[in-house]
């Protein structure tokens, strides 16, 4: 019974698996079937697409070849069109070419004639001029310079009143010109007249003070005069001192260093050394500030705090008794002034005015001329080429650019105003003596005097040496010569003096 079961439990088990086996192959084939049938429809779609793919492409293609045709066709008429019309051109040049040849071998043959002409004319005026030099007994040269002679004598005068004429109405219409902008840039600026003297007075509480002063045996006079450099003068003169010396600088040190030991009271070479010395010190703020005022004075901005140190320290420096800074703010007022109506740069005026006296606070301390050095000490500085070069256009006979001849006028106009400078008796004596023996170098001067405190030179000259024409070239000549050997303060006249005198004595 057992093995019954078993073996129905494997027949159950055989049949189960032999159906499952066949079921599966039928489902399999049945796939099989169902794809292959897809592929078919698939390669069926794809022939059917690639048909309609290549159909188009012809299309195209045909439709491409067609367009290739047109533009060819349209290209090969434009080129046709080109081509004739090139044809034409070409048969047009070939037509103007050989008029152009006809008409080079015409003005061949006419400049040929001309040529023919000129020299049968050469030889006629020549044959001419033979003929009249026999009868004139003269040649060539001889005529022309008789003719020439003969229109300049005749002409001498008329020449004469012609360039007396332009002359004078150029100069009169330059110098009203001239007299109104500086007129007007004097108008707008009044400054201080004062000269600087070479000397300064310190007030004394009593007479008692000078013997302090001094010290005993002069050791307390002989420190101030040691430390500061200037020379103490003690005279009769009532509670009063007097400092001389030539540096301004070195004077205002002293005066402080006294007016402090006179308040303190207490007056030793030890006192005089510490006075001296806060002197100096306070007197270098004093400078910075002149410098930093005159600066906001003029509009200057931007200058190197070390440069405006320098220009305070020509608030302590003269030129012929003028000070140096109240000189440079007028001479950067007047130039700033002149730009204006010029149409110059006014702002290099203004500084270049400013700073072109510059190498005066230190031409004491470094070798060298005062212009040189403050072309340098400016480009040190940084400033720019136009402003540096003020500093040495206002000392050249014609500066370079028109800022440089403004500077160089507003300073003449500074220093040669009334009261501005004093000069000494040997130096003005040396610059009449030597125009006058400017004057007298001339061929044909006779006699020359320089009145009117030197500005002005009168020439006496030979009448039978020189005449009217010759004259009036000699005294620009004079001038001119005036102008590039001597320096002189301003405008100085020349008046030439040609008379002649016949005396007769009735006896």
């Amino acid at each position: 019974m057992f093995a019954f079961s078993v073996l129905l439990t494997l027949a159950s088990v055989f049949i189960g698996g032999f159906l499952g086996y066949y079921i599966r192959k039928q489902i399999g084939v049945n796939e099989v079937n169902s794809a292959e049938n897809k592929a078919e429809k698939i390669f069926s779609e794809a022939k059917v697409k690639e048909s309609e793919v290549l159909l188009r492409a012809k299309e195209r293609a045909i439709k491409f070849i067609d367009d290739a045709k047109k533009e060819t066709d349209t290209r090969h008429r434009e080129l046709s069109s080109s081509q004739q019309r090139l044809e034409r051109r070409e048969v047009l040049f070939d037509q103007k070419l050989l008029e152009l040849q006809e008409k080079q071998q015409k003005l061949q043959e006419r400049a040929t004639q001309i040529d023919q002409l000129r020299t049968d004319i050469q030889k006629v005026r020549e044959e001419q001029l033979a003929k009249l030099e026999r009868v004139a007994a003269l040649t060539r040269d001889e005529a022309r310079g008789v003719l020439l002679e003969k229109a300049e004598r005749d002409s001498r005068d008329d020449i004469l009143a012609r360039i007396k004429k332009v002359e004078a109405e150029g100069r009169d219409e330059v110098a009203a010109k001239a007299r109104h902008i500086i007129a007007d840039a004097m108008q707008k600026y009044a400054g201080s007249v004062v000269s600087e003297m070479s000397t300064t007075s310190v007030p004394l509480p009593s007479d008692e003070m000078k013997g302090r002063i001094i010290g005993k045996e002069g050791r307390n006079i002989r420190t101030i005069e040691m430390l500061t450099g200037v020379e103490i003068l003690i005279d009769d003169t009532p509670q009063t001192i007097t400092l001389s010396s030539f540096n301004l600088l070195r004077r205002t040190i002293a005066k402080l260093a006294i007016e402090k030991l006179i308040k303190d009271g207490r007056i030793h070479p030890g006192r005089v050394e510490e006075y001296v010395e806060q002197a100096k010190q306070e007197l270098a703020q004093e400078i910075k500030k002149a410098g930093e005022d005159a600066a906001f004075a003029v509009g200057v901005t931007g200058l190197d705090p070390r440069l405006i140190q320098i220009l305070g320290r020509l608030k302590y420096r003269t030129s012929f008794g003028q000070n140096a800074l109240l000189h440079s703010l007028e001479v950067a007022y007047l130039a700033a002034c002149m730009a204006e109506e010029l149409g110059a740069n006014v702002a290099v005026c203004r500084k270049g005015g400013l700073l072109h006296d510059i190498g005066k606070a230190v031409d004491h301390e470094v070798q060298g001329g005062h212009p040189q050095i403050g072309y340098e000490i400016m480009k040190k500085f940084n400033l720019p080429e136009e402003i540096a070069y003020q500093a040495i256009a206002h000392h050249e006979d014609s500066p370079k650019t028109l800022e440089g001849i403004i500077v160089k006028v507003a300073d003449a106009i500074s220093a040669t105003r009334p009261g501005a400078r004093r000069d000494t008796s040997e130096r003005y004596l040396q610059r009449v003596t030597e125009l006058e023996a400017l004057a007298k170098r001339f061929e044909g001067v006779e006699k020359a005097y320089a009145i009117q405190a030197g500005r002005e030179i009168r020439v006496f000259v030979t009448p039978d040496v020189v005449d009217d024409l010759t004259a009036h070239k000699l005294a620009k000549e004079i001038a001119l010569s005036i102008e590039g050997e001597l320096q002189y303060p301003g405008e100085l006249k020349v008046t030439l003096i040609r008379e002649k005198r016949i005396i007769e004595f009735a006896r």
